[in-house]
């Protein structure tokens, strides 16, 4: 609660999005930067690096976050807008994971795919399988909604390995817990659509007769070592039937066809366990308790973190979420693998909305901070990586300092910003994030923007292909990595080689 008052505090003096004060169009510099700052900053750059040094020291645990499309430029706008949170000018100020000592590319083309989607990508990070479009966990041997092509083509993911070696496990994510990234930790699907029976049913009726389980059930199902510890995020409609109504919108009920309460199915399969729904049930979970927690706080995706405080039953946050995991995690003294989604950055883009995509980012960076803070980095690899990117950009020549979300102002005589906004050929302003594709395309002339209408959380960026929903982008996406056995992670990688430094780390 002090860091959410805090925030408000801010927000209220930079009088950012969605308050009610005139949006500030440029934020000042907050340090002194000279040609001695310069000077000072390069020479401790080159001193740090001299002495950053490695052991190669056995891994006990893993922490594996996955900001979903959190390309390398969302990094670089999160990272402004985060600053600029702070009433500072942005550009100087780095995300918590971004200070991590090794770093690293990650080509995230799949097996068909030059640009992927996240079943095959989040496959190859936790598999070390390059695989195919809409495969979970399969190699790509399999065909994409053919059932009859996925037995025998299982790929053996981190996860299982390493609850068959004792250790404890745990999946956590701001979107549906059955959706691509988290579902490539725990299950193995043909089609990563088939969430639920009822998907299967409807769309593929013989695989749904030959007895294919969908993913929710395979969460629940997951037979190996002891089964998952935690298991935490969206998705609760597809775990109860279509005959139960939803906890927390009453009107509204599962979809399961098969009858089953896979919730119930959760509490009486594991000793010690616990279900909840809504913030009350989270927060009064006692760790030293409890063995096995599945927590889901909404029918589909969780929140947005910009939107959360405005969830009738409360939903807690990713940092939350993942402090409580390491908690319970942390009792097996042989170790734990804890793999974290910030699912929802992915859907803001999709929706062409960058500025929930951006806070989303700031709250995975939140999150990371909170773990790093609470393991001892001797035995414990943090990775932070993306799955993929988007076709989101950075553009203009704003000036030092520019609202982020705002229009772009370029550099006056004497140094300072503009105070108009620039415009294009046809005398309109127009914004410094923007998107390749999207529903934020106007078609035709564009229409004059205001610095209000481009800095409110609604607004979709302009893009310049109109489509329905924006598409991910194919470059490179950045890894950043930290604690026992993150030496291994620098120059360009293939992204299926994250899931072997993660054993290697672990010595499977």
């Amino acid at each position: 609660m002090k860091r959410v008052a805090a925030l408000i505090a801010i927000l209220s003096v930079v009088s950012f999005p969605g308050m009610a004060q005139k949006r500030p169009t440029s934020f000042p510099v907050k340090q002194t930067e000279n040609p001695d700052y310069w000077r000072s900053a390069g020479k401790n750059a080159v001193s740090a690096a001299k002495d950053r040094s490695f052991k190669r020291r056995k891994a006990k645990n893993v922490i594996l976050f996955v900001g979903d499309g959190m390309g390398v430029s969302t990094l670089t706008a999160a990272r402004i807008l985060e600053g600029q949170l702070r009433g500072e000018s942005g550009e100087e100020n780095l995300l918590s994971f971004e200070r991590f000592p090794f770093s690293a590319l990650s080509r995230t083309y799949s097996a068909n795919q030059q640009t992927s989607d996240s079943a095959p990508t989040m496959s190859a990070i936790i598999t070390g399988m390059k695989t195919n479009e809409g495969l979970i966990s399969v190699n790509n041997n399999g065909v994409f909604g053919d059932y009859s092509t996925l037995a025998g083509n299982e790929a053996e993911t981190l996860i299982e390995m390493a609850e068959s070696k004792g250790r404890s496990t745990g999946v956590i994510s701001t979107a549906r817990l059955t959706h691509a990234t988290p579902a490539a930790c725990y299950s193995h699907s043909i089609d990563r659509n088939w969430e639920s029976d009822a998907y299967i049913a409807a769309r593929a009726p013989e695989a749904h007769k030959a007895g294919a389980k969908d993913i929710a059930r395979q969460l629940i199902e997951f037979d190996k070592g002891n089964g998952l510890e935690v298991a935490m995020g969206g998705g609760r409609s597809f775990f109860l039937p279509k005959d139960t109504s939803d906890p927390e919108y009453k009107d509204k009920n599962g979809v399961r066809l098969d009858g089953r309460d896979l919730t119930s199915e959760w509490v009486k399969k594991h000793k010690n366990s616990s279900y909840v729904w809504d913030k009350a049930g989270f927060d009064s979970i006692d760790v030293s308790k409890t063995d096995h927690l599945l927590g889901l706080f909404e029918r589909s995706h969780m929140q947005y973190e910009a939107d959360r405080k405005n969830d009738g039953a409360g939903e807690p946050s990713l940092t939350e979420m993942t402090t409580k995991s390491i908690d319970l995690l942390s009792k097996n003294k042989k170790g734990y693998v804890l793999v974290v989604e910030a699912g929802r950055i992915d859907h803001a883009h999709h929706d062409g909305n960058a500025y929930r995509a951006l806070t989303d980012t700031i709250e995975l960076s939140n999150a990371v901070r909170a773990a790093r803070s609470k393991v001892d980095l001797k035995d414990t690899l943090i990775i932070v990586t993306a799955d993929h990117s988007h076709t989101f950009t950075i553009a203009g020549y704003p000036a030092r300092g520019n609202n982020i979300l705002g229009l772009v102002r370029e550099v006056a005589p004497g140094g300072k910003s503009e105070k108009d906004a620039a415009l294009d050929k046809n005398k309109m302003p127009y914004t410094t994030l923007r998107y390749a594709d999207g529903p934020g395309a106007r078609g035709g002339e564009r229409k004059a923007l205001s610095d209000d209408e481009v800095t409110d959380p609604d607004f979709k960026q302009e893009a310049t292909i109109p489509l329905s929903s924006e598409t991910h982008g194919g470059e490179d996406v950045a890894i950043f990595a930290d604690g026992a056995g993150s030496y291994l992670f620098s120059g360009s990688m293939e992204e299926n080689w994250i899931f072997w430094y993660m054993r290697d780390a672990l010595r499977f």
